[in-house]
């Protein structure tokens, strides 16, 4: 099976004995960005919630806000967390996963932010450890047990994908898409828009995804944080809604 440089040993069962030859990194992604895989990612609405109570997005505007989110919230926050914490689980190097960690904890500014990113990341690497049972997985999932680390969501994916030899491109990559479908989801439930018209926006978002995606790889630690104010608005407005339907 053909193995980037610097990444992990290909999964067991990847190999021609699995017939999955060429194909694990990939399954893996498929998995975890799957809208079945239980880490809680699609409870959230990424605070279009909040923009639909305020009147603020209709059907014509989502794929403007969707482009903006991307390139100048969770691209620069959690794509690049996700990258960087990728190559320092590569490199085996957790007390570094954990600075970044606690890095984008820390321009997480609003309280329902924090508490999404904590809860989905607890749950995808308490997830994690049991169905790809590798032992960066499992450590550093202890050290969120023990308080030790926050265990963000991106920072949570960024292991899970090093530790099962998905290379960082990718990871960051199907991060963002799952972001993206997430979003469309929450679209939908908010009867923003339709089926078909939600599959023509995640089409559309694919060139965005793919600067997204290349801004986060060439990013540092002291690069990482969002400046996407209106939708930390947005979030604040929304934890104090009356009536929610979803966590952010």
């Amino acid at each position: 099976m053909y193995q980037e440089e610097g990444d992990p040993a290909p999964m067991r069962g990847a190999g021609p004995a699995g017939g999955t030859q060429g194909l694990g990194t990939l399954l893996v992604s498929l998995q975890l960005t799957d809208s079945a895989f239980p880490s809680g990612f699609y409870t959230l609405s990424h605070s279009l919630e909040g923009y639909a109570q305020a009147g603020a997005v209709d059907a014509d505007s989502l794929p403007s806000l969707l482009a903006d989110l991307l390139l100048h919230a969770v691209g620069p926050a959690d794509a690049t967390a996700l990258a960087l914490a990728h190559r320092a689980t590569c490199a085996g190097d957790p007390e570094a996963v954990v600075g970044i960690d606690e890095h984008l904890f820390a321009t997480k500014l609003g309280r329902e932010m924090r508490q999404a990113a904590t809860r989905t990341g607890r749950q995808l690497l308490d997830l994690g450890q049991e169905v790809f049972d590798r032992p960066q997985i499992g450590d550093y999932f202890g050290r969120v047990v023990r308080r030790e680390a926050p265990g963000t969501q991106a920072v949570a994916a960024g292991v899970i994908y090093a530790a099962t030899g998905v290379p960082v491109r990718q990871a960051v990559a199907s991060d963002l898409f799952a972001f993206c479908a997430s979003f469309a989801g929450a679209a939908l439930r908010l009867r923003l828009t339709d089926h078909r018209r939600a599959q023509t926006l995640l089409r559309g978002v694919a060139p965005v995804i793919g600067t997204a995606v290349e801004a986060a790889l060439r990013r540092e630690l002291a690069d990482v944080g969002a400046s996407a104010f209106a939708s930390d608005v947005m979030s604040g407005r929304h934890e104090r809604a009356e009536a929610r339907l979803f966590a952010s």
